[in-house]
């Protein structure tokens, strides 16, 4: 196999060939996030039929999809006539799996949302398929796989109809971790820095398809260059299809999307209710539901939990990088026009602290809290006339009785902690520790790119340091 990272993954897939019973899998995640490529390559010599649906066609486009692609699949029945339902479908592709030999069968079926058109009958012939054929047998590996991953879990994985409960094994395939990225980078000969590979991944995330075109002995600029910045640039128009190719009114996720954009923190459901005119209700449910199930925004539970008070946070690295810096760049052709400007350091610090909260398990287990159930957010506090504004980039909320306050520097060089400094972390301890009442231990913990100057501020003042490298953790 040609694969980088995804190891629980790929033991997973691996697992199910050895199962002496038929199996159900679903396999979703956003788009281009490599679920196609990870069912070929474990699946590699086992597949015997594959069929993907296809994008805004109608029913009789889609069947007739499918009677091509089995007809081709299957050279010994060329001459059978094309099926005019679902069920007469998959009873032509029973009849060519019944004449197979023996061994394990995978029938993978992609972006499995698309065919199932408007009064179909897909799902319905699927659930018969399953249900009447493949659980009568212990040869057989049903995967569907998808990147509307909240249809998938609504129309298949929670369905309460004939598909309730029949799914065996759930994979969503989530952006690759910076070790994956690594990994994945290094299996293209690409060498780069820990830093360099961390800013690449705050432009563009751990996504696959992203980072596959990425050239061995460039710089990052050089990388950004080819992939926004040139006139043939291969993710400049990106955007225009990300949203679209994933939900129905894509427009209104795109609002949403837009609206987060512009606060760093994150809004409430009020807010953006406000930000974006769309009515308080299910639709907005749903629009929230099918971004963060896609990973495309987080929910940020705060210290008290109430509800109002969650934040919805985009933590999708391109959108963010789009909005920042491609929207309405008319005039910028190069990433260098860019790095020595005010909004750049503002983004880059956005960026490092939204990858940061992507790598919460890396760097608990740097802690040497892995075990400890924790709750992580942000905090901050507006000043007025009386006390100063607090702004706190990330804590992590330990079930031990304490609390690690995260300060976040991705800097160039070796960090210092003056005394200047050291005393606005003493003052943002004591306004943290008053307004929220709490009685845990506090710790502060800095997190550099290069480490950090040990002089006597830093003694006095941080508890723990961690270092970028630790956010390359497996």
């Amino acid at each position: 196999m040609n694969l980088a990272g995804r190891i629980k993954e790929i033991r997973i897939l691996q697992e199910l060939l050895a199962n002496n019973n038929a199996e159900f899998v679903a396999v979703y995640g956003r788009r281009r996030i490599g679920k196609t490529y990870l069912v070929r390559q474990v699946y590699e010599n086992h597949i015997v039929f594959e069929c993907s649906g296809l994008h805004q066609k109608d029913f009789k486009q889609q069947l007739e999809n499918f009677w091509l692609t089995l007809a081709d699949t299957d050279k010994a029945n060329k001459a059978t006539l094309p099926p005019k339902t679902w069920l007469q479908a998959f009873a032509q592709l029973k009849t060519y799996l019944n004449g197979l030999e023996e061994g394990k069968k995978v029938i993978f079926f992609d972006e499995i949302s698309w065919f199932e058109t408007p009064r179909s009958g897909f799902l319905a012939a699927l659930d018969n398929f399953w249900n009447q054929y493949c659980t009568k047998r212990n040869d057989i590996i049903l995967v569907i796989c998808g990147s509307a991953a909240s249809w998938i879990i609504n129309q298949v994985i929670n369905d309460r109809g004939g598909l309730h409960n029949r799914i065996t094994k759930r994979i969503q395939l989530f952006p690759f971790s910076l070790a994956e990225t690594k990994s994945f980078l290094t299996m293209q000969q690409v060498q780069l820095t820990l830093k360099d590979i961390t800013q690449l991944y705050m432009s563009l995330g751990g996504v696959p398809f992203y980072l596959r075109d990425i050239k061995a002995g460039q710089s990052v600029a050089q990388i950004l260059d080819d992939l926004f910045f040139n006139q043939q640039a291969q993710l400049k128009n990106e955007f225009n299809n990300l949203y679209a190719s994933l939900f129905k009114n894509s427009h209104l996720h795109e609002n949403v999307v837009k609206a987060l954009a512009s606060k760093n923190k994150g809004l409430t459901r009020n807010e953006i209710i406000l930000a974006t005119g769309i009515k308080s209700g299910g639709e907005l449910s749903l629009l929230l539901e099918e971004l963060v199930q896609c990973g495309f925004v987080k929910q940020i539970f705060p210290i008290k939990k109430l509800k109002d008070n969650t934040l919805y946070r985009l933590i999708d690295e391109y959108s963010l990088f789009y909005f920042k810096f491609l929207i309405n760049n008319k005039t910028n052709s190069s990433w260098l026009q860019h790095i020595n400007k005010q909004s750049y350091k503002i983004w880059a610090g956005y960026a490092f602290e939204t990858l940061c909260f992507k790598h919460i398990s890396q760097i608990k287990k740097a802690l040497g809290i892995s075990g400890i159930i924790s709750n992580e957010y942000s905090w901050s506090l507006k000043g007025d006339g009386t006390n100063i504004g607090v702004q706190i980039d990330l804590i992590i909320d330990r079930g031990d009785n304490c609390i690690n306050i995260l300060e976040l520097k991705f800097y160039d060089s070796l960090f210092e902690v003056t005394k200047l400094y050291a005393q606005q972390l003493q003052d943002k301890v004591a306004i943290f520790k008053q307004n929220t009442n709490t009685k845990k231990n506090v710790f502060i913990t800095l997190l550099t790119v290069h480490g950090t100057k040990k002089n006597e501020y830093y003694l006095s003042s941080i508890t723990n340091e961690i270092l970028i490298e630790d956010l390359f953790l497996e």
